[in-house]
């Protein structure tokens, strides 16, 4: 990862252009054209350094509901359960801790309901029964920018 790699990372972490072209316009401030910013962008998410590139709303605003849910995962099923968590599109985040609950993620769903069923699901395929849901009672968003 290089200085325009880094720079590209802050520059779209929280005001990705909302435009027709956006990887033309984040070319046009680092002296670059629209394919050498997909090019980069490409190779910093197949290398993992991005994890997703997307839009965050605010899921009430939009008739959904969100919770935080903590899993007791052994550490010899944590890889499996996170692969079948990161299946569910509901899920934005998905992080290990150092505590009995050592894996921690989100679920954004157009319902608790759904977010239930899918929790059971995800117990079933992975055999992890201890997930915790804790649904978010009041919402308070901070803005992360995290310079490189």
């Amino acid at each position: 990862m290089d200085a325009t790699d880094k720079a590209i990372i802050n520059r779209i972490q929280s005001d990705f252009p909302r435009t027709e072209r956006p990887y033309a316009a984040i070319g046009q401030e680092f002296g670059l054209d629209e394919a050498q910013v997909i090019e980069r962008v490409s190779r910093l998410k197949e290398s993992g350094i991005i994890r997703r590139i997307g839009g965050n709303f605010v899921p009430d605003k939009l008739g959904f509901v969100s919770t935080l849910c903590a899993a007791r995962v052994p550490k010899d099923k944590v890889e499996m359960f996170t692969e079948a968590v990161n299946q569910y599109p509901g899920v934005t985040h998905n992080y290990l801790r150092e505590n009995d609950y050592n894996i921690w993620f989100t679920f954004i769903s157009p319902s608790m309901d759904e977010i239930k069923a899918n929790l059971s699901e995800i117990s079933a395929k992975t055999g992890v029964e201890d997930i915790i849901n804790l649904p978010a009672t009041n919402v308070y968003k901070i803005r992360a920018q995290f310079e490189l």
